[in-house]
């Protein structure tokens, strides 16, 4: 599997002819790699979204309405839906999605969730996500919480974490994580985008390393594979 990392945290994942895009936040993103045309163009297989805060929903609706399926809750699917989505699955906390290209579970997160005109968006989520017989677990917007150990248990090969601190947590505390998650790489994210997002990736990077793990800092552009 290849990670690209699209900026804030915006990911495209690729496996032999899928390409799953994360939380598509690329209008308005400062620090976005690619433009909304660019990634149409790529012909995404389907757009998974942890939770409906603008800086994730993002451009969610456009690629939903040009056919691309969305994965998201209920609530977020519902929403897409009444706005022009063709094609939106609604699920929930604990349910898993199946499709040609693997499978997405979500997951709980710590956080809150609702769209930028103040809709509700049920829970906010993290996704375990199976694409090319790898396991990549995309953390959202949560912090800390004891029941990571149980995500763990799915063997993990990469963790997304947040690292921005302010909003979410900060980089020490994600370095934390990675005790409960147990995963071979770990790539931070949403951090730098916005002034309160002052978490360091270098302080990432170092207390995930003493803690065994392949931390892989990635500049919005860069990609890694696993």
């Amino acid at each position: 599997m290849k990670i690209h990392f699209l900026g804030h945290s915006a990911f495209l994942l690729e496996a032999q002819e899928h390409r799953l895009l994360l939380d598509p936040f690329l209008s308005g993103n400062p620090q976005a790699s690619l433009g909304v045309e660019e990634v149409l163009a790529l012909r995404p297989s389907a757009v998974l979204i942890s939770h409906a805060h603008g800086d994730h929903w993002g451009d969610a609706l456009t690629f939903a309405r040009q056919g691309i399926p969305l994965v998201a809750t209920a609530e977020i699917a519902g929403y897409a839906q009444k706005h022009g989505a063709t094609a939106a699955t609604g699920m929930n906390i604990g349910g898993t999605f199946r499709a040609e290209w693997g499978s997405v579970a979500l997951t709980p997160a710590w956080h809150s969730s609702s769209f930028p005109d103040g809709t509700y968006g049920g829970m906010p989520t993290g996704l375990v996500i199976e694409l090319g017989g790898q396991r990549v677990y995309f953390a959202g917007d949560t912090s800390l919480f004891s029941d990571m150990r149980l995500i763990g248990d799915r063997d993990l090969d990469a963790a997304l974490l947040p690292i921005g601190d302010h909003y979410t947590m900060g980089p020490e505390e994600a370095a934390r994580c990675l005790e409960l998650l147990r995963p071979r790489v770990a790539i931070p994210m949403h951090y730098g985008t916005f002034p309160p997002l002052t978490g360091d990736p270098a302080v990432f990077e170092r207390e995930g390393k003493a803690r065994g793990v392949d931390v892989r800092v990635l500049k919005p552009g860069e990609e890694t594979d696993l």
